[in-house]
């Protein structure tokens, strides 16, 4: 698998995806491209064996389900992944006026993201609106392909001691510059109708972002790094969609999942810790005719991979890793532990997976944080909640999480997909918590 090509797909995967909601589109065209039925959560579901399917909610979360030609071992094999990333979310009332004719929007903070980095480098709109179109009110993607907004920094002669440390205000500091006098309070409104092609009473909703428009870049004299807005967590997005695709388990159910909303804790109507999952896996139930017990039996025999990016040890503050527990771009997939729950992974899904990763001769690292702090949390602990299963937490290594510009090693893209279409290409039988078997 070619490291340059496939980090190309990667790089245009996210840009066609500015906003969860163009994740999700992104997603959807893989997927029909790949010959997937969609089947409307509102509608009733007609499946078979042998069958590829997906389903949406919000237009923000994506399922996608493929379903054993023989099914003779009924159990599901899950990815999961998130479509979101830390940006600013325009307010309803979006503009800001002065001083003088100036026109900046007014944002606020979605996920934690670090401030510093959204200064000084050009930025646009992307998200969703409803427009009404006569009697229906509809749902558009809106992106803006054009440099429209900065949010300058103040000059160090203003601000002496900003390399000193500042704390940023984000009601003060964070609001883009959108004219400083071509522009009036109205136009934003008028730009997105325009840009839609509708009139701006025809407007009644908006959940529109901030976008980072650096472009993504292969470096290093060797072609060792990738650079690119949203590598957390759209490279997994990406790569387990791919190994999704490309797999067939003809005993099982295999599953991909990029749910919306991780950044803010995954607690909304298509989060990870929605029903969004055991809904769809309900449905797949009923729709082959099985048994409520069958169901049990299933559940306490799937596996779940939850992929969400990783740290890599920082060149620059080593002493920010754990003295043995650390992680390296290129060198594999990291498998991600917590005392504190904090990732799903035990001894039993750690072997699972790592033995996963032997069979696909893929390298395997293992993360844990120092014991004196606290570190982040993902989805996969938070899907559980409502569909419990055998599950492991494993991501890529990168530098500046959170920033609105990531970089992580080229080759671990390819890792990610050869180890999770593994993954998705063996039937992993598991024996409760006993044991388990890879069978092809």
């Amino acid at each position: 698998m070619n490291t340059i090509e496939i980090s190309n797909e990667l790089f245009s995967f996210i840009q066609n995806s500015p906003s969860m909601f163009h994740t999700v589109s992104t997603v959807s065209e893989y997927l029909q491209e790949a010959g997937f039925t969609y089947l409307p959560e509102g509608k009733q579901w007609n499946i078979n064996k042998g069958g590829c399917y997906y389903t949406t909610r919000n237009h923000s979360s994506v399922i996608a389900f493929k379903i054993g030609d023989t099914l003779d071992d009924y159990h599901f094999q899950l990815a999961a992944s998130h479509g979101d990333s830390p940006t600013y979310k325009i307010k309803s009332v979006p503009e800001l006026e002065g001083p003088n004719e100036y026109l900046r929007l007014d944002v606020e903070a979605y996920g934690g993201m670090i401030d510093s980095t959204w200064f000084d480098r050009p930025l646009t709109v992307a998200g969703r609106v409803l427009v009404q179109n006569g009697n229906k009110v509809e749902n558009r993607l809106l992106y803006i392909d054009k440099d429209i907004l900065m949010i300058p920094n103040v000059a160090i002669h203003f601000n002496r001691e900003i390399n000193n440390g500042y704390s940023y205000n984000r009601q003060i500091d964070l609001c883009p510059m959108f004219s400083c006098g071509e522009l009036k309070k109205g136009d934003f409104d008028k730009m997105v109708a325009e840009e839609l092609g509708v009139e701006v009473s025809q407007i009644l909703g908006k959940d529109l972002f901030l976008v980072n428009r650096c472009q993504p870049v292969i470096w290093g004299y060797k072609d060792e790094f990738i650079s690119t807005p949203k590598l957390d967590d759209l490279q997994c997005a990406f790569t387990s969609l791919k190994a999704f695709i490309n797999a067939n388990n003809e005993h099982a159910i295999n599953v991909y999942c990029c749910f919306d909303n991780e950044e803010v804790g995954s607690n909304t109507k298509q989060g990870a810790m929605s029903t969004f999952l055991y809904d769809v896996l309900r449905r797949i139930h009923t729709g082959l005719n099985k048994t409520e017990d069958e169901f049990y039996q299933a559940i306490a025999k799937s596996f779940l991979v939850s992929c969400d990016n990783a740290h890599a040890l920082h060149p620059n503050h080593p002493e920010k890793s754990d003295a043995v527990n650390r992680n390296y771009m290129n060198k594999g997939i990291v498998i991600k532990e917590s005392a504190n729950q904090k990732y799903t992974t035990d001894a039993f899904s750690r072997a699972v997976f790592t033995a996963i990763c032997n069979k696909a001769n893929v390298p395997v690292q293992y993360f844990a944080n120092r014991s004196d702090m606290v570190g982040g949390s993902t989805l996969g602990n938070l899907s559980n909640t409502q569909v419990s299963m055998h599950a492991v937490d494993i991501g890529l290594p990168q530098l500046a999480m959170h920033s609105s510009y990531e970089t992580a090693g080229i080759k671990d893209t390819v890792y990610a997909i050869e180890a999770l279409e593994t993954f998705f290409n063996c039937n992993v039988e598991i024996e409760e918590a006993e044991g388990f078997t890879l069978n092809d």
